[in-house]
This record gives structure tokens, sequence and C-alpha cells, in this order.
């Protein structure tokens, strides 16, 4: 049975800091909140949508390119992002987190509240851990995903 609310971490956890949405999906799915889906989303595509259809509330954790300094956080809706990235090729899901929302709302099945919580990469190269930069700050980045559960 699925949730109302879902969290979504998205990334590929072989190339650094890229993978801070799985880690954090993960950290997350360890605390208790009985009426959330925690979803490893990994490299997304098209499954993105039958992760996120009939859903109330869906958040997702993601790496971001913003022009940031590494590890900055920044809270997105659905209508405050838009992509002008250059795509280097790491990652499978980095084209298509924004085309699969916008393909769920012409479907009709786009959740109300969408929320994406961006974390500016330091590194995004070959490697299972996340940088000291990123490890340092992700108490930070778990209270904000539980204020967005709140």
């Amino acid at each position: 049975m699925k949730h109302a609310t879902a969290v979504l971490g998205l990334g590929n956890p072989l190339m650094t800091d890229e993978g801070i949405g799985v880690v954090l999906v993960r950290r997350m799915s360890s605390q208790a909140y009985p009426r959330v889906d925690f979803i490893d989303g990994g490299t997304g595509g098209l499954a993105l949508l039958h992760k996120i259809q009939g859903r109330q509330k869906v958040i997702f954790l993601d790496c971001a390119y913003m022009g940031l300094n590494p590890g900055t956080l920044k809270r997105f809706t659905l209508d405050q992002v838009e992509s002008l990235k250059d795509l280097p090729g790491h990652s499978l899901h980095e084209a298509d987190l924004l085309n699969i929302l916008r393909m769920a709302r012409q479907l009709g099945q786009c959740p109300e509240d969408v929320v994406i919580l961006g974390v500016e990469p330091e590194t995004v190269a070959p490697g299972q851990t996340l940088t000291q930069t990123l490890q340092d700050r992700l108490d930070e980045y778990l209270h904000a995903i539980e204020q967005e559960l709140q």
C-alpha cells in the first residue's frame, strides 16, 4: 500500500556527491515515519512515474548544480525550478526528473505538492563516499527533510 507522502532519493552512489539523495533517503528510512514511503529512486528514469502516481506529496532529494557553494541545500517547488544545466553524462536520471514531472502533470498523475531539495555537489567523480563537505552537513539535510514532513 502506497502512503500519501513519499521521499525519493535520487542519484548514483558510485559517483561521490551525486549519491547524496540515495544516502539521505537511506538514513531517513530508519526514522519513525510510519505514513511516509522512503524510496531509493537511484538513477530514476520513467520508473519515477510509477513511484509518484497516487501520492499527495513527493519530496525529491538530489544533487544539483546551482552555482552555489558546495554543500549548500536549496529548496524548490515544481514551479520554481527549471533546468539550465549542461549534462555531463555521469547520471542516467539527470535529464529526466523535470521531464518526468511534466509528463506526470500531462497525465494528471502529478502530486499536488512536489518539493525538490537540491544539494550543491563538491565533487562528482567515481567514488563510493560523499565528500567531507557534504558529510559534515548531513544533519542539516536530514533536519530539512524532517521539516518537510511536518
